[in-house]
This record gives C-alpha cells, sequence and structure tokens, in this order.
C-alpha cells in the first residue's frame, strides 16, 4: 500500500477548493431559477447549466475525498479515476445532445465549450492514473485539474446569466 503522505500538506488548498466549489454550485443554482423560462427556451442550455453544475461538483467532490484522513494513496487514485470519469461520460452526453438539438449554431461554440470542460477533466484522470502507478508527483495535476474545471463551470454560468440576456 502506496502512501504518499501529501494529504496534511494539501489540507488547506483541497479544502478551499471544496468551499469555492459548494458556494459556486449554489450561485449556478440561483442563475438557473432566475433564467429558468430563458434557459429552457433555448435546446441544450439545460445542459450548459448541467454542465456547470457538474464542474463545480466534480471539483468539490474531488477535494473532498482527497481531504479523508489516513486514506491510502491507491483508494484516493481509484476515487479520482471514478468521478473524472463519471463526470467524463455525462458532460461528454450532454455536448452531444447539445450538439443535435442546435445543429446551426457555429461549431466554435461547441469547440470551445468542449477543450474547456475537457481541460477540467483529463487532469484528474491523470493524477489518478499517476497515483495508481505509484508516482506521487501526479498529486499536481489537481490544481490544472481545479483550474481548468472553474474557468469552464464559470463560463457556463457566464453564459446563463449574461449572455442569455442579449
Amino acid at each position: 500500500m502506496l502512501n504518499c503522505g501529501f494529504t496534511s500538506e494539501w489540507n488547506t488548498l483541497l479544502a478551499v477548493q471544496a468551499g469555492a466549489a459548494a458556494t459556486l454550485t449554489g450561485l449556478v443554482f440561483v442563475a438557473v431559477s432566475l433564467n429558468l423560462d430563458r434557459i429552457l427556451s433555448f435546446p441544450g442550455l439545460s445542459g450548459r447549466a448541467g454542465e456547470s453544475i457538474l464542474q463545480f461538483l466534480q471539483i468539490f467532490f474531488i477535494a473532498t475525498l482527497a481531504l479523508v484522513p489516513r486514506q491510502s494513496t491507491e483508494a484516493l487514485a481509484v476515487e479520482l479515476l471514478v468521478i473524472a470519469l463519471c463526470f467524463e461520460f455525462v458532460q461528454v452526453s450532454l455536448q452531444i445532445r447539445f450538439v443535435r438539438a442546435n445543429a446551426a449554431s457555429p461549431r466554435m461554440w461547441m469547440v470551445y465549450r468542449a477543450t474547456l470542460s475537457q481541460l477540467g477533466t483529463l487532469p484528474f484522470f491523470v493524477a489518478g492514473i499517476a497515483l495508481l502507478a505509484g508516482y506521487c508527483p501526479g498529486i499536481y495535476w489537481l490544481v490544472p485539474g481545479f483550474v481548468f474545471s472553474f474557468a469552464s463551470a464559470l463560463m457556463g454560468a457566464w453564459v446563463l446569466l449574461i449572455e442569455i440576456r442579449r
């Protein structure tokens, strides 16, 4: 059983990430409730709201599970992989549904959206694989995962709050 011993060194960062993600998830719910009629009137936009929430929840779950005391590195690696796989599957499904419902929308919108969400999820896969392989510095892949997940979720929230009103 590999124990990299990084959890205590990462506690503050992980706690901040979990708290920020939980707070911003609530704000996206408020944005959706304020603009629900408009969101539902655009095909596929409810999926965009779902993606934003998923990105924040992904951060929250990963940060929370990484804070579990005395957890083995292998257990954390498997948790990272399972979370990333589940969230990847749901997000890609929502994006495919959007493309099918909005065939006339500019492809660049979807490329940008999909790229940001992939950049938010793929580092969690890399971290999980690295830790499972016994490479302890793989934990540093959580940082770009957090950054890009926040960026992706905030871009979605921007669309739900601001762009929808244009």
